[in-house]
């Protein structure tokens, strides 16, 4: 999770940067554009992230409860 939080404050800086030198800035004001950026690109992949490893978890645990449950139905009854 860490490193997706790192690599979206990595692509919100050059993103920024590169909005920055667009519009002709001077340098500190393509800093300041290029740091803030990066917080709200690392914010958006950490809630982003959040939002995937939950789907990713729920369909694993959806995919234990069919196969318990196929294992369960289609298991023959013993005879006694």
């Amino acid at each position: 999770m860490k490193a997706l939080i790192v690599l979206g404050a990595i692509v919100g800086f050059l993103i920024g940067t590169g909005f920055g030198l667009a519009a002709s800035s001077p340098w500190p004001a393509v800093l300041w554009r290029a740091c803030a950026a990066a917080l709200v690109a690392s914010v958006l992949t950490r809630w982003w992230g959040r939002i995937w490893m939950q789907g990713l978890r729920d369909s694993l645990e959806q995919r234990r409860t069919r196969r318990a449950a196929a294992t369960v139905t289609t298991t023959p009854p013993k005879k006694s």
